[in-house]
């Protein structure tokens, strides 16, 4: 059986607790909070760690969806739960929804966070590839305060992140733009399993004309976030299959899949150019639905 090396236990009371054991215990201590993936790392003796300092209890102090009048901040303690169930999320972001329902098991998205998800800085983490296709920005809180750190900055490489030492990501913040929407699209190998190959796209529209768009990939190399090339290649332009075409052959030409036991680099780059593809199309025929549910909606109102 497996078994992590010896660990001392601290359970955190605050966020401000928490930073202080960080600070004070040094830089073999740890937080958990779902523990989905740390503890198999501990358990693999691939994590040696001093002390783990439990933030469950923080919950109520960071656990929450708040939508603003230009952005949508959540605590970095929401459970994927609560986001695969927020009325908000699925009404301004529905790409929440999209991943949500692909991560992991019930049991495992009642536990983990949207913060550990995003601390992980796994290549194949959904939650980071959503978060940089919404083009989100994170709260990370100190002894000395606040700093806050776009998703592009925040992951620094694989399984490294812009927190430092006696720091915590405390808040994801997500800016609301008008007349767009965004959708996800994942193949894996089994229900639940990491990515062979993930997608995330954002759309945002003028009448027919797309204003801008982002997407985002995972499982296919450490860059594969926010494609600017896609970006550039979509603005003004109306939306065809054709364009969704070019987008797809950029992603496909952007990541840098490696061959593994999910499958090869030149199938994951298919998968990277048909998501991305797919996701876009999503994302705008859900903006064109929503046009049309305002009109129906107009149309009943000048009725009466």
């Amino acid at each position: 059986m497996q078994v992590p090396a010896p660990f001392e236990y601290e359970r955190a009371t605050s966020v401000d607790h928490a930073i202080g054991l960080l600070g004070r215990l040094g830089s073999e201590a740890r937080l958990v909070a779902g523990g989905h993936s740390l503890i198999p790392m501990m358990k693999l003796r691939l994590a040696n760690l001093e002390y783990l300092i439990d933030i469950n209890d923080l919950h109520d102090e960071l656990g929450y969806v708040r939508v603003g009048a230009d952005e949508v901040r959540i605590g970095a303690m929401t459970r994927h739960r609560e986001l695969l169930e927020s009325p908000e999320l699925a009404a301004l972001f529905p790409i929440f929804a999209d991943a949500e329902t692909v991560i992991a098991d019930p049991v495992v998205r009642n536990r983990g966070t949207i913060g550990g998800s995003l601390c992980q800085a796994d290549p194949s983490e959904d939650l980071s590839a959503v978060c940089t296709t919404l083009n989100a920005a994170c709260v990370i809180r100190g002894a000395d305060g606040e700093r806050v750190v776009p998703m592009e900055d925040f992951h620094r490489g694989p399984y490294e992140t812009a927190v430092e030492q006696a720091e915590m990501l405390t808040e994801i913040r997500i800016p609301i733009r008008p007349h767009g929407s965004s959708a996800y699209a994942k193949v894996e190998r089994r229900a639940g399993d990491w990515a062979v190959t993930s997608a995330g796209a954002a759309v945002w529209m003028d009448g027919p004309v797309i204003t801008d768009a982002r997407v985002g990939l995972a499982a296919v190399g450490p860059n594969t976030t926010g494609i600017p090339a896609i970006s550039e290649a979509l603005r003004g332009q109306q939306p065809s299959d054709e364009l969704f075409a070019r987008a797809g052959a950029i992603a496909a030409e952007s990541c840098s899949p490696s061959t593994d036991n999910r499958g090869t680099a030149d199938y994951k780059r298919h998968l990277a150019d048909e998501l991305t593809r797919r996701t876009l199309r999503r994302a705008v025929e859900r903006i064109e639905a929503g046009a049309r549910g305002d009109s129906a909606h107009d149309h009943r109102e000048g009725n009466h």
